[in-house]
């Protein structure tokens, strides 16, 4: 007996459906296990020893990953309607809209990490987990400082720093290493503002550097 035409053709929708599903499913349970082996190998790095600890910390990183990572994924740059951003007049580009987006999550899921992470760790052991999210940007960005400005001072060494430790802080609220550069570029232009308004000249200083690795 043959089968009619539109039995065909919703048989074939209902298929490509449940495959398009289950290629979803399968997705999200590879990136939940991405997100499981990277949150393990960062609470790895510390050598804990206490075993109800590290299970705790595994959890409560592996969750915080995943959920910034739903967001980025359920909130597209096209949610922040095309304009200009107020303080340069530049038309904002794609990234600029994607952080918008992506910096629009409750505070709390923040404030859940940094809170749980600092019930078991030491604040040296909270700010290593952050560094493995960040790759490292605050020790090799003040390297970048000290090499601009030879001369630079304590203070100017300590200021510079707390602005690129919140740089790391924020940026564990962000999926990939675009949105991540992105954020540690906001506290560099503070970085670079507040050495000229204390006497220093940020373009001269970075052309004179430019000029010695010739």
């Amino acid at each position: 007996m043959k089968m009619n035409k539109n039995v065909l053709v919703f048989l074939f929708l209902i298929g490509s459906l449940i495959s398009s599903a289950q290629n979803t499913a399968t997705r999200k349970a590879k990136s939940d296990l991405d997100q499981e082996t990277k949150a393990s190998q960062w609470v790895s790095s510390l050598n804990l020893k206490d075993s109800l600890k590290i299970e705790r910390v595994e959890k409560l990183v592996s969750n915080h990953l995943k959920t910034i990572r739903d967001y980025h994924n359920s909130h597209p740059y096209t949610e922040v309607p095309e304009g200009i951003n107020p303080k340069t007049g530049d038309k904002l580009t794609e990234l600029d809209r994607r952080i918008i987006a992506h910096s629009g999550k409750s505070p709390k899921i923040h404030e859940n990490l940094m809170s749980g992470l600092r019930r078991d760790l030491s604040e040296e052991e909270v700010n290593q987990i952050l560094d493995k999210h960040s790759v490292g940007k605050v020790s090799f960005t003040m390297k970048g400082y000290h090499a601009i400005v030879p001369d630079l001072s304590g203070k100017e060494e300590t200021y510079i720093r707390e602005l690129l430790e919140r740089a790391r802080e924020q940026s564990i609220d962000f999926k990939n290493m675009e949105e991540i550069s992105a954020i540690f570029e906001i506290y560099k232009t503070k970085a670079e503002n507040y050495l000229n308004a204390n006497g220093r000249n940020w373009r001269q200083l970075y052309k004179d550097y430019a000029n010695r690795n010739k």
